[in-house]
């Protein structure tokens, strides 16, 4: 029997577009994508639920080449520097190319009004403009800040998780490989929200193709900006793509959320790391949502299963 879109997102998805979803894109057209993803989020964050509750606070960073990063702060209006607690490095998503913190600064507001957990987001280089590891290191520079300045921000070291959506959680989850190799500062949870995890996710899916809000063309946009060449070849670390990882390399990564819809390009990618991780030894809290595409929370917030997804995700969010 085939797949069908969940009735919520399907109403949802005719309202923002009553003359039909904009035509795909060539590959490799870069500027397109960053416009048209731009314009989509611009869009969608005066739907997203006012926070007044949260704060914001930018610091700048130096990343490995001493290019200045911007770190934005999330945190909770009075909470107590002085008492230590979590906190969670948060990487945007945008398929590798697009979006920018202050594009997506809705995103981590939300969850740091319902956790009171704060956050810092990293405002990473893109590719084409870098290439792997590059916006990886990027992010382990927001991670060095994060743990240097613990006493300031009033966070446990031992209790810090990194979270990521789609691009995001491809990079989380590169950036948790790379520091428990480079015996860098632990990483106590990974949070991967649709993580883009696999540069040879370049075939169609005839049962999902027509649902799909990233679709192949996208991804080998995404992964040849980032990668060049070496993009579904056989020399790519997991460091740059986790999805390559072997189990071996999976053994003593932290405890591990995923989500996915199963009208998502990057269904059997999550599935296939989590089948690494759970062969590892590696404790993981998995969820498969059917009917539901990329970025689903963005596009029908009141969905039944939106509302169970963020649910859940509060859960991963507040177990450390």
């Amino acid at each position: 029997m085939p797949f069908t879109l969940d009735p919520d997102v399907a109403a949802a998805l005719a309202a923002a577009f009553p003359n039909g979803r904009p035509a795909p894109l060539p590959v490799g057209d870069v500027a397109a994508r960053r416009q048209r993803q731009n314009a989509i989020f611009d869009g969608l964050a005066s739907s997203f639920p006012v926070t007044p509750s949260v704060q914001t606070k930018d610091f700048r960073a130096k990343a490995e080449d001493g290019y200045e990063i911007l770190l934005r702060w999330y945190f909770k209006a009075g909470s107590d520097a002085s008492s230590k607690g979590p906190a969670i490095l948060h990487i945007h998503g945008g398929g590798m190319i697009g979006l920018s913190v202050e594009i997506l600064d809705a995103f981590p507001k939300v969850y740091v009004a319902q956790t009171g957990v704060p956050m810092l987001s990293v405002d990473y280089r893109l590719a084409p403009e870098v290439k792997a590891p590059v916006p990886m290191k990027d992010c382990y520079a927001g991670l060095e800040f994060l743990v240097a300045h613990a006493d300031e921000l009033g966070v446990d070291t031992s209790r810090i998780a990194v979270m990521g959506e789609s691009a995001g959680g491809g990079l989380a989850a590169s950036l948790t490989h790379y520091a428990k190799a480079k015996g860098g500062p632990a990483i106590c949870k990974q949070v991967l929200v649709y993580p883009m995890l696999d540069d040879r996710t370049q075939t169609i899916d005839r049962n999902t193709a027509p649902y799909l809000m990233w679709d192949v063309n996208d991804n080998i946009t995404g992964w040849q900006a980032m990668l060049g060449d070496a993009a579904g070849g056989p020399d790519v670390p997991a460091i740059h793509a986790p999805a390559r990882m072997t189990v071996e390399e999976a053994i003593g990564l932290p405890p591990t959320y995923v989500d996915v819809g199963q009208l998502d390009l990057f269904r059997d990618e999550d599935l296939e790391y989590v089948r690494k991780l759970g062969l590892a030894g590696v404790d993981v809290t998995f969820h498969l949502y059917p009917g539901m595409p990329h970025a689903f929370e963005s596009i029908a917030k009141d969905a039944k299963t939106t509302r169970f997804a963020m649910e859940q995700r509060v859960k991963a969010l507040t177990s450390f």
